[in-house]
Parts: C-alpha cells; structure tokens; sequence
C-alpha cells in the first residue's frame, strides 16, 4: 500500500483515527504516524495522490508466481457497468477481460447461484450501493488474476437446514485451486455456508479490509494434503461470528495482520495441519481461543486481548517464516485497529467510482 501525501483527507482521516485509538489505549504518539508508539510497527495510509485507496494488490496476491502475476484483475480490458443478473453473468463467464462495475443491488436467482467467475475479471461495487443478494461467486480450477472488491455478498440463509448449515452449500465467494486473487473491501454476510472458502491449493492470495458479519462459518482455507499455498490477511473485521475465523490447514506460508476479531464464539485463527503461520498486531475481542494451533507453526507478536477466554491450547510454537522476505509491509499497531475497521473496512465510497 503506498502512502499519499500529507494533506490527502484519507490520510487525515487514518491519522485521526490512530491518534484517537493510540491513545484511548495510552499509548503516545511521536512523529507522523501512530504506529511508533509500537516497536517495529508503522502505519502506511493505504492511499495514493489524487484518489482514496490504492488500486494495486499487495500481499501475496502481488507477487508473480506459476508463471502468471501480479494480481491486475480486469485492467487489461474494458470496463462495463452491470445491474442485472444476466449482464454480471454475461462478463463474469467471458473469456476477455473485463472491469465490471456493479451499479446498486443485484438479486441472484435461483438462490444460493454462484456465478461461475472467469480469469482477468474486476468486479467492483461502486461507491457502497453494489450489492450481490442471494447468490455469491465460484473461482474453479486455473481461474486466476481476478479482483473482488468493494461489494456486499448477503443472505443465502435456509431457516430449514440442519444446525450446522451442511444441506445448502450457499457460498459468498468460493476459490478452488485458483490464484493470483486479491478480495479487497467487501461486507460478508449471512451466508448459508461459507463467506469465503479458500480451497484445494488456492495460492498468491491477499484478503484485505473486509467484513466478516453474523456467519456460523466464516473462512475456511485447505482441503487438501499440499502444503504450497501463500495467503496473506490483514485489515479484515470478524464480527459475531462461530467457526472457522479462519481455519487454516496446511498453508506453506499464511501472514495475518491488523485484524480485528469480535465475539467469534468457538474458536478465532485456527492454525492446523502442516501450517506455517505469523499472526501479528491483531485485536481480539469476547473471543475463545483467539489464536491457537494444533500443528504446524506459529509466531504471534504484537496482539491485544480482551475479554477473551482460552482453552489449555497451544499459542505459539516454531519459528514459522519471516513476512518480509516475501513482500514489503508495514503494520499499525494492535490498539489501533478496531477504530480503523469500523471506518475503513467494508465498501467505501471513494472506490469504483
């Protein structure tokens, strides 16, 4: 994310929230941003000159890998505005590449549908009225270089399934063996199943500034014995949610950051499997175990907890990887967060437009 200048109001407004966050936690602030109150933390206002946030990836999904990368969605191609299911459908599905703009709300029928999304796709709410109701997106195998931002994914809830919402498979967004993906920016919710499942070697993806809300299973990674994928997470708020915030299994390098996690019921970052995992400067409030592992590795730094609650789990082991040797980034700190999600997670205003 590249910093804009001084006198940008997205910056100003980051600023401001910082400095309100910092120090409501007691912290104090020295130079130009809030994260020096932390050692080895810096906040970066994820903006640029002229605009609001930066229209590149960063992360994992920034990197080239497989022969294909960085993450660019659509740019390629032209750029259409759809409000309707069919003309979504139409450049979804289409070989070329396209930026698809998403005016207002869509309905998706019959529900539950997962619109079948393919390579070099943009699609992108416009300000904060796109909406996809009832329906959500599938990315199958080799389906790679797509951007999914700035939208509400909601309501797929069937009052009649089993407990554990297993008779109806409704996702938000389902990857399975993609890559070269950035989510970016989205609220999440009410899905009968998944809001975002990650599956079967899914790599070089990045889930950035969205909302995860009032979902039994949230965010699932793995499904398979492969221990290659590369995923980063940061800037993402969960809130009352149960299960799978997320379960991440056999993940060769999975890099958590500045999330914010609030009344998640069962359990919070699940590390399992082969994993090997860094979770730093994240917020973790009314959680159980709100980091854990069974397997594999974890490095935790930075994190705050608060009327949370913990099992006799694991919270850390190995030495994992260092972030930094794949990608440049810099994190605010955890006091910060929960201030920063609840104004600059979910759609804004200043994107697609």
């Amino acid at each position: 994310m590249n910093p804009s200048a001084t006198g940008h109001p997205t910056r100003r407004r980051l600023r401001r929230a910082l400095v309100a966050a910092t120090a409501a936690a007691g912290l104090v602030l020295a130079g130009l941003t809030a994260a020096t109150a932390l050692p080895g933390a810096e906040a970066v206002p994820p903006s640029r000159p002229g605009h609001g946030w930066s229209d590149t990836a960063d992360g994992f999904a920034s990197l080239p890998g497989l022969g294909r990368g960085p993450t660019t969605g659509g740019a390629a191609g032209e750029t259409v505005t759809v409000d309707t299911m069919e003309a979504l459908h139409r450049y979804v599905t289409a070989a070329e590449p396209y930026v698809i703009q998403v005016a207002g709300a869509i309905d998706i029928n019959p529900k539950g549908t997962e619109l079948k999304v393919a390579s070099n796709k943009t699609i992108i709410g416009i300000g904060t009225e796109g909406e996809i109701v009832g329906g959500g997106f599938f990315l199958g195998t080799g389906v790679h270089n797509v951007i999914i931002r700035n939208l509400t994914i909601r309501d797929t809830l069937m009052p009649e399934d089993d407990p554990d919402d297993k008779e109806f498979d409704y996702d938000a967004i389902q990857l399975d063996t993609a890559d070269h993906i950035w989510i970016d920016h989205n609220t999440l919710t009410r899905m009968n199943d998944g809001l975002l499942d990650s599956r079967k070697d899914t790599t070089f993806l990045t889930v950035s500034w969205n909302r995860f809300f009032d979902n039994n299973k949230t965010f699932g990674i793995g499904w398979t014995p492969n221990v290659t994928s590369q995923i980063t997470i940061h800037h993402n708020w969960f809130k009352n949610t149960v299960q799978r915030n997320p379960s991440a299994d056999n993940i060769a390098n999975l890099h958590m950051y500045n999330n914010y996690l609030q009344n998640a019921s069962a359990y919070g970052n699940y590390v399992r499997g082969a994993t090997s995992a860094v979770i730093e400067n994240s917020y973790y409030e009314g959680t159980h175990n709100p980091y854990y592992t069974v397997a594999g590795e974890l490095v935790q730094r930075g994190n705050i907890t608060v009327d949370c609650t913990w099992d006799d789990v694991i919270r850390e082991q190995g030495d994992a990887f260092d972030p930094h040797d794949f990608y440049d980034y810099r994190a605010d700190p955890a006091a910060a967060v929960p201030a920063l999600l609840s104004e600059f997670s979910g759609p804004q205003p200043e994107i697609g437009t």
